[in-house]
């Protein structure tokens, strides 16, 4: 199970009614970076049969099926800093991460 924060919710709600047509943000994994998998976003108009879906807030956070399961136990969340701002995922599975944060190994 994905976890979305507070933060991460209000963001989508407010990104999803900019999109012409968005139902929700799709989350990803794949392969590259520099630790071997990499994280992906985008705003999401479908869903496929095998996705996995969270709503919290009244939001959708969307997973393909490969990415789900990489993806488990992770929260979503939203970070506006001094450094930048834009969303972040805390993966407990992510043995080790790259300094930007964007890639993992498991």
């Amino acid at each position: 199970m994905v976890t979305v924060s507070e933060m991460a919710q209000k963001k989508i709600h407010e990104l999803v009614q900019e999109e012409k047509d968005a139902i929700g943000l799709r989350v990803y994994v794949k392969g590259g970076g520099c630790h071997g998998y990499q994280y992906g976003m985008s705003f999401e108009t479908k869903t496929a049969d095998d996705d996995t879906i969270v709503e919290a807030g009244g939001v959708k956070v969307i997973m393909d099926s490969q990415s789900a399961p990489l993806l488990a136990g992770s929260e979503v969340d939203y970070v506006d800093s001094v450094q930048g701002s834009g969303f972040a995922i805390k993966n407990p599975q992510a043995k080790t991460t790259c300094g930007c944060g964007s890639s993992f190994s498991a």
